[in-house]
């Protein structure tokens, strides 16, 4: 090899190093900094505002009389209706995001998952928009939550 080629590959290999550092500077001052204690912290508060507002429909349906179960279903049906219209209504999704797992995990969050599609793709149509959409985020969830209690009962029937 040349003199001259040599130093061209070391030039190209100083710039590709100089380019490789650049670049990780730029994700560096890009990636948001996420703490996770902080994260926990508000995931802890919007669950818990979300299970203390089931308590209280749940109260409140034994005070009107309703036995447990039926106090706890109306509970549900009320908590998925709030998901749905905060969803439609756009409000959903920035508690979503400050909140994080605290709004997925309860029942809301499904509700959520289901619904955010659907109006998303109504203008499509009924059929290719909302029913071929609308278990775009819940459809993996519904899978393996079916398919995990369908090994378990194997398990199960085994012992």
């Amino acid at each position: 090899m040349s003199a001259n080629a040599e130093k061209e590959e070391t030039e190209k290999s100083e710039n590709r190093e100089k380019r490789n550092q650049s670049y990780q500077e730029y994700v560096k001052k890009v990636t948001p900094k996420h703490s996770v204690i902080k994260n926990c912290l508000k995931a802890f508060v919007t669950g818990g505002a979300i299970c203390l507002l089931g308590q209280i429909l749940l109260h409140m349906g034994n005070t009107l009389g309703l036995d447990e179960e039926t106090a706890a279903g109306w509970c549900s049906v009320i908590l998925v209706l709030l998901s749905i219209i905060l969803t439609a209504a756009g409000w959903y999704q920035p508690l979503a995001k400050f909140g994080g797992a605290g709004t997925l995990v309860p029942i809301t969050g499904f509700a959520n998952s289901v619904a955010a599609p659907a109006i998303e793709f109504q203008k499509e149509g009924q059929v290719f928009g909302i029913g071929c959409k609308i278990f775009n985020i819940a459809g993996p969830v519904i899978l393996y939550g079916i398919f995990t209690s369908w090994v378990l009962g194997v398990i199960y029937w085994l012992i």
